[in-house]
């Protein structure tokens, strides 16, 4: 599906009836990453609306020509919002960027949102300010990667901390045959100007809903301390920080992670109910 907004035609998918989630994934992939993820959970789970977008810049998004900054990808997401849940209660999850693009959703619009994921979230736009760990291989499955053309083997090492052939495959298919996608003229207009306008966690404030933040510490992307900086702004969260996750904690972790997201959803239909 799509949805016309002033500033990018927004390529979408849905699944299943009920409460919307607006999943948001990071910078360079598609929809598949959050999907991949996300899908073997609820589809266990009845009476949620999954939401899949890919940004301006990414997967089948179009007409980007005016997306020039990271203010621009708030305007487009949260004209989104309006248009595709025009009204009543939404959850969201972002993970690395889409957690960026989480918590200036949540400036804007927290008294609509009954909770919030945040998958290895993105908290300081420039990369010489961030807190990060080296990059370490925990894992790997030598002989697997031997079956690995060269670029293949460089592209893994360099981007997970496990490596064996479940964790290849899952990397390809939800990320990097996404990444594969992008426009990169777009892409290299948002990096000119990552930060949005505005202190975004100052506009937060405090969230007090349900909230979940899942860190890698082993991710050498994002880091997993700066993100300890903002957590008591969700007075509501539960924050794990997984050993032998990178930046693809979600893969790297799964078991773990679905049982953290299904925690959480748990702690969502309380806080619904007790209403």
């Amino acid at each position: 599906m799509e949805c016309q907004t002033t500033k990018a035609k927004v390529y979408y998918e849905t699944i299943g009836e009920g409460l919307p989630i607006l999943m948001i994934h990071g910078f360079n992939p598609d929809h598949h990453l959050m999907k991949g993820c996300m899908e073997p959970i609820f589809k266990k789970k009845s009476g949620y609306r999954r939401i899949y977008i890919d940004l301006p810049g990414m997967g089948k998004t179009r007409d980007c020509e005016n997306v020039n900054s990271s203010n621009d990808v708030l305007d487009v997401l949260l004209e989104f919002i309006h248009t595709v849940i025009p009204e009543g209660p939404f959850l969201i999850a972002g993970e690395s960027y889409g957690g960026y693009l989480t918590r200036g959703i949540i400036s804007k619009m927290k008294d609509r949102i009954l909770g919030a994921v945040f998958i290895c979230p993105m908290i300081i736009p420039s990369m010489d300010e961030r807190d990060l760990p080296s990059h370490t291989i925990i894992y790997e499955d030598r002989a697997f990667l031997q079956s690995l053309k060269q670029r293949q083997q460089d592209i893994f090492r360099t981007s997970s901390v496990v490596l064996d052939e479940y964790n290849w495959n899952r990397l390809k298919a939800e990320i990097l045959d996404g990444c594969s996608l992008a426009d990169k003229a777009v892409l290299k207009r948002l990096k000119s100007q990552y930060a949005f306008s505005f202190q975004v966690d100052e506009a937060v404030g405090s969230f007090d809903k349900p909230t979940l933040f899942l860190l890698g510490r082993q991710d050498a992307t994002v880091g997993y301390k700066d993100a300890l900086g903002i957590e008591e702004r969700y007075t509501r969260a539960t924050t794990v920080v997984l050993d032998r996750a990178g930046h693809n904690l979600q893969i790297e972790q799964s078991i773990l992670f679905e049982s953290l997201v299904e925690e959480w959803i748990k702690r969502v239909e309380e806080d619904i109910n007790h209403i």
